[in-house]
């Protein structure tokens, strides 16, 4: 694992690859809100599905849509180093 790698926003993790929440870098009531729909740092998440400016995202059994606002503020770690070669290979494709 790339426990070691910096933190990503959750916004620029591309979709399907599996990451660990590593920090919200938001206030005390949005940590209680995601905290209330079962996320926490260190929950493995992944992006299911973009729609329009959100996102739905999926940890475990449980599926939840958030707002860009929240997604700016939820970083992320990969979950492995093959995930992050895929991120890699999909910013150098888009690069093209």
């Amino acid at each position: 694992m790339s426990q070691n790698s910096d933190p990503l926003r959750l916004t620029d993790l591309p979709d399907a690859i599996p990451a660990r929440l590593a920090e919200i870098r938001g206030g005390r009531q949005l940590t209680r809100r995601l905290l209330a729909l079962g996320l926490r740092q260190g929950s493995p998440l992944c992006i299911v599905q973009r729609r329009g400016k959100g996102l739905v995202l999926a940890s475990g059994e449980l599926r939840i849509a958030i707002g860009t606002g929240i997604a700016e503020k939820l970083w992320v770690r990969p979950e492995s180093d093959q995930a992050a070669l895929a991120m890699q290979a999909e910013s150098g494709d888009e690069a093209a």
